[in-house]
């Protein structure tokens, strides 16, 4: 709230969605056995809407016992090459799957950021942020066409099995590009076409489409060499 999937037999964090307020997306999308909605167009005029209002149900299937076994968070966030004092945002967090890793890879000067367009998830994790003590973390709700990021505030964003949920996202990609702090990156991980997980294989983005739609917003991005069993990682600058 923002393939190799999620989990293994459960659905992914959820994520972004514009088009109608009450039918949400998510970061961690859902098993491909779920229901979904529009096919995404060129350059994402329409993403894969889906309602993810009830935290109890996403909560046990986004963080279920074999999510990290192909999720590989801290092996993911390693490869974000994140600094202390940077700041990271989980575009689509959800609840919060990342938040403590990302929290441990800024350290205490950083700042990591979990953005959803779902307010029940927000207050989950502001909640999970206070109980944990990550006082270097913060949940934001956004509106489903903006990120609200400050001009060149952000040195890492990431958008695991998301990216596919936004609607329009070339234009979207632009607001991404102009959040970039100097050196600044846009990480995308997506479920591959082969996954057995994920959503419908029609609404699956390849790593070359993603990359098309990330060059629409002025983002140059290129695939990144990983060892997740079921998704793609593209890095753009």
């Amino acid at each position: 709230m923002m393939g190799k999937a999620f989990r293994r037999v459960l659905p992914v964090l959820p994520g972004l969605l514009f088009l109608f307020p009450t039918i949400l997306m998510a970061q961690h999308d859902h098993h491909q056995h779920e229901s979904h909605g529009h096919e995404g167009h060129h350059h994402g005029e329409e993403g894969v809407h889906h309602d993810f209002s009830d935290v109890d149900k996403w909560l046990e299937r986004f963080e279920g016992p074999d999510r990290d076994e192909y999720q590989k968070p801290a092996y993911l966030v390693e490869l974000l090459a994140i600094e202390p004092g940077m700041t990271v945002v989980d575009l689509g967090a959800g609840t919060g799957y990342f938040l403590p890793h990302l929290s441990k890879a800024v350290g205490p000067e950083g700042k990591a950021l979990g953005l959803d367009v779902e307010p029940n998830l927000v207050t989950f994790m502001q909640e999970r942020i206070a109980n944990e003590g990550w006082a270097n973390c913060e949940a934001r709700k956004i509106p489903y066409d903006d990120p609200q990021l400050p001009p060149g505030s952000v040195d890492r964003l990431l958008i695991v099995n998301t990216w596919h949920h936004i609607d329009h996202r070339g234009a979207y990609a632009a607001k991404l590009k102009a959040a970039l702090a100097p050196g600044g990156e846009v990480w995308v991980v997506d479920f591959t076409k082969e996954s057995p997980n994920g959503p419908a294989v029609e609404h699956r983005l390849t790593a070359e489409q993603v990359i098309e739609e990330l060059g629409a917003g002025g983002l140059k991005g290129a695939v990144r060499e990983e060892e997740l069993p079921w998704q793609y990682v593209v890095v753009a600058r």
